[in-house]
Order: structure tokens, then sequence, then C-alpha cells
């Protein structure tokens, strides 16, 4: 690779995160032998690297909702509490059931999770969308009071269902491998065939670029927004399922507690501005395997659980100081371009004429 086509690479905006994650990665290999192998004991996918993916697929889903939101202009911080309710929801439902085992029960439990997202979701896009309510404020409101309705749900208990129920596989395998792996997948096929291959993606960046200048030209605005929203709660309620399927049971104090921030920064890592307009799926989810990646290396390093915090938010400054261009340049003190050649000060004497001359 010629020096002009690495310059090149390093300018890609995914360029930098990737070799962030790659070199969390490779940080494990010393304190894990085998960190990169994976085996199948009994059926099923085991290793370090499958860990990473199932415990990050939470992350993965709340970050994906939340970069079509931010990319209309908007934050939602109430994604957190949308995953404790959905939780609460479904495990109650399945608590109650006489046969925990009925597929046709946990089919009807699931439902009643998503179609929770899918009302909190619907109620933030009406007031930031509908009644023109500041995002931050509207999903502050949720962030609050949504805590509360999970705990009124499960009566301030932890509710817990028998983990060899159906709704174990959710968070569990299906057919050999992780189903949470595979249901990250199916969500990001079909946000990047929904944003990248039809006008919405266009529609959603031009919103959040300049909603009333989108709303002059004739785009639904208000609309646009309102199915952000309600996609970040589906987005949610999913990970809720995941969550709570993981745990077997429903814990609404602390199921999803701060997701919300680890979400934002996901998006951020990746490339999505805060201000909205252009959005990046892909860095987000690059950006949420970071997080979890480095949350797996503190603990495999020996970090003591005091300082992990610190540390992780040291890291965190260290990705986005590589992510800028300003701090790279001074960094690395690329080689300044040649200057062009001086203008002489003083102009060359005129030549006279011979008129002049005679004058």
């Amino acid at each position: 690779m010629t020096n002009l086509d690495w310059r090149a690479a390093t300018r890609h905006r995914l360029f930098w995160p990737v070799a962030v994650l790659v070199a969390l990665l490779l940080i494990n290999v010393p304190f894990t032998p085998g960190f990169f192998a994976i085996h199948v004991r009994a059926g099923h996918l085991y290793g370090s690297l499958v860990n990473i993916l199932i415990f990050s697929a939470p992350i993965v889903l709340v970050a994906l909702g939340m970069t079509l939101v931010i990319a209309t202009g908007g934050i939602d911080l109430s994604v957190g509490a949308v995953l404790a309710i959905a939780g609460a929801a479904s495990c109650l439902y399945i608590s109650k059931e006489t046969d925990q085992n009925s597929l046709s029960g946990v089919l009807i439990a699931v439902a009643i999770g998503l179609g929770a997202g899918l009302v909190c979701g619907a109620w933030n896009g009406w007031l930031v969308a509908g009644r023109g309510v500041q995002p931050i404020v509207a999903t502050l409101i949720l962030m609050v009071a949504g805590r509360g309705v999970a705990q009124l749900i499960t009566s301030g208990q932890i509710i817990t269902i028998n983990s060899n129920t159906p709704f174990g596989v959710i968070g569990g395998y299906w057919l050999g491998f992780p189903f949470s792996v595979l249901l990250i997948a199916v969500m990001v096929t079909l946000a990047v065939v929904l944003t990248r291959r039809t006008a919405l993606g266009l529609l959603i960046e031009s919103v959040g670029g300049n909603a009333e200048a989108s709303r002059l030209v004739g785009i639904r605005a208000r609309r646009i927004k309102l199915m952000a929203y309600i996609f970040c709660g589906l987005c949610a309620a999913l990970a809720g399922l995941i969550n709570s399927s993981n745990l077997s049971a429903a814990d609404s104090n602390n199921a999803g507690l701060w997701i919300e921030l680890d979400a934002i920064l996901a998006v951020v890592i990746g490339g999505t501005s805060l201000l909205g307009g252009r959005f990046y799926l892909g860095g987000t989810v690059i950006g949420a395997l970071i997080i979890e990646t480095l949350q797996n290396t503190i603990f495999t390093i020996g970090v003591p659980t005091q300082t992990n915090l610190v540390f992780k938010a040291v890291m965190v400054i260290f990705v986005f100081l590589l992510q800028s261009p300003a701090f790279r340049a001074k960094v690395f003190r690329r080689r300044a371009r040649p200057s062009a050649p001086a203008v002489a000060d003083a102009a060359p004497p005129a030549t006279l004429t011979t008129s002049e001359v005679g004058r």
C-alpha cells in the first residue's frame, strides 16, 4: 500500500473505530489463552468472541434505534426505562401462565413486550413531533416515570420465570447459534434496507439537517420523527426481552440502567453527529462492539472495580481523539505540502517607450 493509499484509508470514517476495536481484541490475547478460539459444546457455539457478541446485543439494538432518533435531530433518554417496561410486562404474563412451556403463551408475552415498546416510542414521538416538546425534556419524562411504571408492573419485586421455557431461547441459543446475535443481524439488515435502499434514509437526514426546510419542500417532518421514535421504542423493547430472557427474570430497578448513555456513546463513536443529519448504522454497530469489548478488557486485565469507570472514560476519550483529524495531524506531524514560491516584493522596472523618452 502506497503512502497515498494509506492516508486515504485513515481518512475513512470507520478506519479508527475499527482500528480501536482490533486493538482492544488483541490486548485480551496475552491475558486469555485461546481468546479468538470458537468451540462447539453440546451443539452450541462457545468462546470469548461469542460472549462479546451476546452481551453486546442489547446495546447494539438500543443504539440502532438511537441512531435514527439522533439523525432526526432528537435524543431518547428513556430507552433504559422502555427496556425495563417491556421485560417486566413479558415476564409478568409468563409468570401468571399455568404452563410456562406453552409456545402460544410465550408468543403473547413477546407481543405484549413489543407492544409496550411501541406505545412508549409513540408517546415520545407524539410529545416531540406532535406537541413540539424538546426531545431531551420529553424523553426525560418517560425516563423517570417509565422506571416507576416498570416497578408498578412487578410490584417492586423481581419476577422470575423458568429458564427452560421457549422464552429462554430469546437470550439463549437456537439451532446452535446465539439467538440474540441472529436477531441483531435481522434488525441491522432491516434498518439498512429501509434507510439505504429506499428514500427513507434521505428523508431522515433531510429532517435532521433542517426540519423547517424539509417541511417547506413537502416532506412530512413530524411523521418522520414519529416513525424514528417508534422504531427506537421497538429496539429498546427487543433489548428488554433479551435481557429478561438472559436473566430468566425481570428486575425493573436495574434492567437497562444507564444503557441510554452507552447507546449515545456508541452512536457518536460510529461517526453520527449529535446535531442530526448524516448517520452511519455500520459505525453504530462498531461503536457498540467497542463499548462491550472495552468492558470485557477491563475485567480481563484486572482493573480494580472502583476505578473501572474512570478507566473506561479515559479509553473513550482516547477513541474520540483518534477520530479527530486535528489531533492526528498534530500528534503524527503530517508533512506539510511545499509552499508556492514567494512573489517578489518589488515589481520589475517598466520599459519606457520612445515617445515617453522624448517627453
